[in-house]
């Protein structure tokens, strides 16, 4: 009974939340963290965890094509993990090749059109789950509904080095110039993967940090980050609902940020070369108080320069 009345809560729980939602980051980043806790917590071995975990994933993936999410990133397997025993690592990467060729004949997959793609060193991965990525990468290289990358053997840090590396050298060879470099010359070196900025991480298991998790395309877009504590395999959709609530919250904020500089440089200033500050205003009016926009058309009216007939 109190198994059942506990189910129950949790659904009307996911029901608000739902009606709370009015809309959905583009890209959400994943660090899939505790498969292993949650293994010893009941007394299994790493393995179970592992795909318990999987099943999670599975999960997740429905939930975004759900509310409109157009890219996932999954953080399934980094360079740091390669110190791991060699009968875990071995493990998941039969896993992992199980699960990447199961995805890719999978109906759903198909019908909701995701594109899948493994973002990493992927060089430094066994040959047979090398050649289930090609398996998965290929079925799916037509669609553009929803891509899912999978992070495997990837390092943000190693990532962003090599990325540099490679620009020194073409500075060194005199094929570019230091002051050309910008931030295309950089995204350009860096792992063929992600298609957008990271409007969202989330982090489950309990730890606050991102683990040199997509650096340039997270931390340098200011993506929301939300922490959890339930485990990666008893991550429930009430939990990946408050995510994406945190992310709608703290977009709604940076609007309103936004909106009030700009309102105060019209105030300050005026005149016409501010259109493009009276346009921020106007592109985000709906999140200021109607007290605080007072006297701003009036400033904008009388700042419009006059034409001679």
């Amino acid at each position: 009974m109190a198994s059942r009345t506990h189910s129950l809560l949790n659904q009307a729980y996911e029901r608000l939340l739902e009606r709370e939602i009015d809309g959905a980051p583009t890209h959400v980043a994943v660090i899939q963290d505790g498969n292993r806790r949650y293994a010893d917590e009941h007394g299994q071995d790493a393995a179970d965890g592992h795909r318990a975990g999987a099943e999670t994933t599975e999960a997740v993936l429905d939930w975004c094509a759900q509310i409109g999410v157009e890219e996932l990133t999954l953080y399934t397997f980094s360079t740091e993990n390669f110190d791991r025993s060699a009968d875990e690592r071995d493990h998941l990467f039969s896993l992992l090749e199980e699960k990447l060729r199961e995805f890719a004949d999978a109906e759903r997959v198909h019908e909701r059109e995701v594109r899948i793609r493994a973002i990493g060193e992927t060089d430094r991965l066994p040959d047979d789950l090398r050649d289930a990525i090609d398996y998965a990468e290929t079925k799916t290289a037509d669609y553009d509904a929803l891509q899912l990358n999978i992070a495997l053997a990837y390092g943000g840090r190693a990532e962003l080095l090599s990325a540099a590396r490679d620009v020194a050298r073409t500075v060194e060879a005199g094929d570019t110039a230091p002051g050309d470099i910008d931030a295309e010359t950089i995204e350009r070196r860096l792992y063929a993967g992600p298609a957008r900025d990271v409007d969202l991480i989330i982090r489950t298991g309990g730890d606050e940090r991102t683990s040199n998790f997509l650096p340039w395309h997270a931390n340098g877009n200011e993506a929301a980050v939300f922490f959890c504590t339930p485990y990666w395999p008893a991550f429930a959709k009430k939990d990946f609902l408050r995510a994406i609530r945190t992310y709608e919250s703290r977009e709604q904020s940076w609007r309103r940020t936004r909106a009030r500089r700009a309102l105060a440089l019209v105030r300050a200033v005026g005149g016409a070369e501010l259109d493009e500050a009276r346009a921020i205003v106007d592109r985000f009016r709906e999140y200021l108080p109607r007290g605080e926009l007072d006297g701003v058309e009036h400033n904008a009216n009388e700042t419009e320069p006059t034409t001679a007939d």
